[in-house]
């Protein structure tokens, strides 16, 4: 196997060994926020789509968190107990406060940096909120990550003429100087993946869209690298292969290797029963989501529609169809790596791991739970800090306001 040289705890390790990680709520942490004020953008819309979840999480170094906001102008800053301290927004070198702004993506060289915007530029600003400076980057980013030598590990992607292009590249911070470490191409053949994957156009101008098997688009779009930067390395880990490579902080390959596990596909008999099991979920919900206004006539149809092209889609199955070994790579405070699984059953809210330890040796799988949340898992919502995972996650059966700021304890 490769060897990636991280110095492991093994109090992280001996829990995952143990099969099952309950994640359990730490009553200490964020109490007396009121949540309903807290998060009241969770009821934002956007073309009437619910977009309230769409929000994402940085820890800083001194153990506060700042939640981003997707669509508004201000973050929330929580301390290092969880207590909602401000609602803070970018101002400029004019003294001016920018109108629009994009999530924060990390920290680097003790400042904010955001996800990119539609003019390819990510901000940059200090933790009081002051405007610093600008990177400009020339393709669309997935995914931005900080590195040492104040260099930023960037996914991206580009459209072509007939593929698509997936990247991955380091930027220098100080001079925006990229350099392209990794790259590949898939061919667009006119079609995509459609199978899977619905969506219907309201009268009233909203769109409803969703996927019974969200992981069989393209391979550039569904399944990006995930990157993480683990003692002075760069590791890219590219789901539909399995490959696993690793570089330098300037961009050399020092190793690949491809994990030897994972199913690869999934059989003609599994996708019926999938898909089966979607048809009569939406067939018992007798609804679906419509923007506001829609006239009930004009709901019922846009069911009626999705379920005839679900029951048609199910007699085209004839074929396995290839999936992405993991889905995403987390980090945790000890430095091992956690490969999370496509959970197989959507809602089951139980995820199977594959832990890296020191020297990138499989170590053991395991499988995270949890009793009292909905778990999301994404680096954007969970990140690892003093043998804790500090949080965005939804309350399970919970009447109002759901979304909480939570750090769980790793048992």
């Amino acid at each position: 196997m490769y060897a990636l040289h991280i110095v492991s705890a093994q109090s992280l390790l001996d829990t995952y060994k143990k099969g099952v990680v309950k994640l359990t709520p730490d009553t200490e942490y964020a109490q007396g926020n009121n949540w309903d004020k807290v998060f009241e953008t969770y009821y934002d819309k956007v073309m009437e789509k619910p977009m309230g979840d769409r929000k994402s999480l940085v820890l800083m170094p001194n153990g506060n968190a700042v939640v981003s906001h997707p669509y508004r102008n201000f973050y929330s800053m929580f301390d290092a107990n969880g207590k909602f301290v401000k609602e803070f927004g970018i101002t400029g070198s004019d003294g001016k406060r920018f109108q629009k702004t994009k999530p924060i993506a990390g920290i680097i060289n003790n400042n904010f940096f955001t996800e990119i915007d539609n003019m390819g530029k990510i901000v940059c600003f200090d933790f009081d909120g002051n405007y610093v400076k600008t990177l400009k980057i020339n393709y669309d980013v997935k995914t931005i990550i900080p590195m040492s030598n104040n260099k930023l590990a960037i996914v991206g992607w580009v459209i072509w003429k007939d593929s698509f292009r997936d990247l991955v590249a380091i930027v220098d911070y100080e001079t925006n100087e990229q350099k392209i470490i990794w790259d590949h191409f898939t061919k667009d053949s006119g079609t995509g993946s459609t199978l899977f994957n619905y969506s219907y156009s309201f009268e009233t101008g909203g769109i409803v869209f969703f996927g019974t098997m969200p992981y069989t688009g393209k391979l550039g779009v569904s399944s990006p690298p995930q990157i993480s930067f683990v003692n002075n390395r760069l590791i890219v880990a590219l789901p539909h292969s399995g490959e696993i490579r690793m570089y330098d902080v300037n961009g050399k390959l020092i190793s690949k290797e491809t994990v030897g596990w994972g199913k690869s596909t999934i059989s003609v008999a599994e996708q019926k029963e999938i898909q089966q099991k979607a048809i009569e979920d939406y067939k018992s919900q007798k609804s679906i989501w419509a923007p506001e206004g829609t006239p009930k006539e004009e709901s019922a149809k846009a069911l009626a529609t999705i379920l005839k092209e679900m029951e048609a889609d199910l007699t085209k199955i004839s074929a396995p169809i290839t999936v992405p070994v993991f889905s995403n790579v987390i980090k945790d405070s000890d430095g091992n790596l956690l490969f999370f699984e496509i959970p197989k059953e959507e809602g089951a809210n139980k995820f199977h791991v594959w832990v890296y330890e020191n020297g990138g040796k499989f170590v053991c799988e395991c499988t995270f739970e949890c009793d009292d949340y909905d778990l999301a898992i994404t680096p954007s919502k969970m990140v690892f800090h003093k043998g804790y995972i500090y949080a965005l996650q939804t309350l399970k059966n919970k009447k109002g306001m759901p979304l909480r700021l939570v750090r769980f304890r790793v048992n």
